[in-house]
């Protein structure tokens, strides 16, 4: 199959495998052992241990030792960058996936010590990002090549595993990109594709698996189906609000792909037409605007479970209390 380039492909395979989210997730969280990841998730050692060992290869995890004893995972940079892509998807499901209920996380932001939210912003003007305030043209990576998966492992059936031990508003906007056709087919409906029988040509999918997809993705209130003639049987499928605004994980997925898989040639350029700027999509707190960054940032739970080793009290995303203020990945 020949497929445009994509920086955002290659961010969402790293973390839709559902065993590689979990671990990266709990990562943040100040789970660094391998037996202790094993009990929290509850998943085979083979599998912890292949999916462990794809991520050290591919720069996301780094192994610690003491003489011959492995002592732990922890980040990388390039791991670390993985954050803001976190907080992004944090953003949209907390805006439509919390079910009624509180979202799952409550932030505060330790550089001006105030309660925030996420919020995707330009990096040139600070103001939130949308869709139809973007235009793109090729980047020096643009161009088409034989699809590859650097991720072979596939995502699990059970959509409820990506929520397991704990509720997740990424987990659940995850479960919401489903899997690469739902992505791909979302993917090209912001390069303007929205009629059935162009995306058959442009991603070579067989019409069922499309059908099935796009029947979901208007489930859960991602597209709106619409017939473009008249009393006629043919439909295009548009984003509605929601849909608009998983246009903001995206571009934070692609912007890290792009400083981290690209090779310095990303594939897209993206002007801000409000600004009339490039730029590149940052994740702020709502109250100073400032990035957001996982050593400098602490959470409450709002939520109790069975086997949590942590405290309902605030903590940092290292997994120590607040206060300790050490850096991302460090024991």
């Amino acid at each position: 199959m020949i497929e445009r380039h994509c920086s955002v492909r290659k961010t969402v395979e790293i973390v839709l495998d559902s065993w590689t989210f979990l671990i990266i997730r709990e990562a943040f969280f100040g789970v660094h052992s391998f037996d202790k990841l094993q009990r929290r998730l509850g998943v085979p050692r083979q599998t912890l241990s292949t999916r462990l060992t794809a991520l050290v290869e591919n720069g996301i995890l780094r192994q610690t030792r003491d003489g011959e004893r492995a002592t732990g995972y922890h980040f990388t940079e390039q791991g670390k960058d993985l954050f803001a892509s976190m907080l992004s998807l944090m953003e949209f499901g907390d805006k439509w996936l919390t079910r009624g209920q509180p979202a799952p996380l409550s932030l505060t932001h330790a550089t001006c010590g105030h309660a925030c939210h996420p919020t995707t912003v330009c990096s040139e003007c600070l103001e939130p990002i949308n869709a139809w305030d973007v235009a793109y043209r090729d980047g020096p990576g643009a161009g088409y090549s034989d699809y590859e998966i650097k991720f072979k492992s596939r995502r699990s059936s059970d959509p409820t595993l990506l929520e397991r031990v704990r509720p997740c508003s990424v987990a659940r906007t995850l479960q919401i990109i489903g899997d690469r056709w739902s992505f791909l087919m979302m993917r090209e409906a912001w390069f303007g594709v929205r009629r059935f029988d162009e995306m058959t040509e442009k991603l070579g999918i067989a019409p069922n698996i499309l059908a099935d997809r796009l029947t979901r993705l208007v489930d859960t209130g991602i597209f709106r189906k619409s017939a473009y003639r008249k009393g006629g049987d043919r439909f295009d499928y548009r984003f509605t609000k929601m849909g608009h605004d998983l246009y903001r994980p995206m571009v934070v997925m692609m912007g890290w792909g792009d400083r981290w898989l690209a090779d310095a040639k990303p594939p897209l350029r993206l002007r801000h037409r409000r600004c009339k700027s490039d730029f590149e999509a940052l994740v702020v707190c709502s109250h100073c605007s400032e990035p957001i960054a996982a050593n400098d940032s602490t959470y409450t739970t709002n939520y109790e479970i069975d086997g949590l080793t942590e405290g309902p009290g605030a903590r940092g995303f290292t997994g120590e209390v607040v206060g300790a203020r050490s850096g991302l990945g460090e024991s």
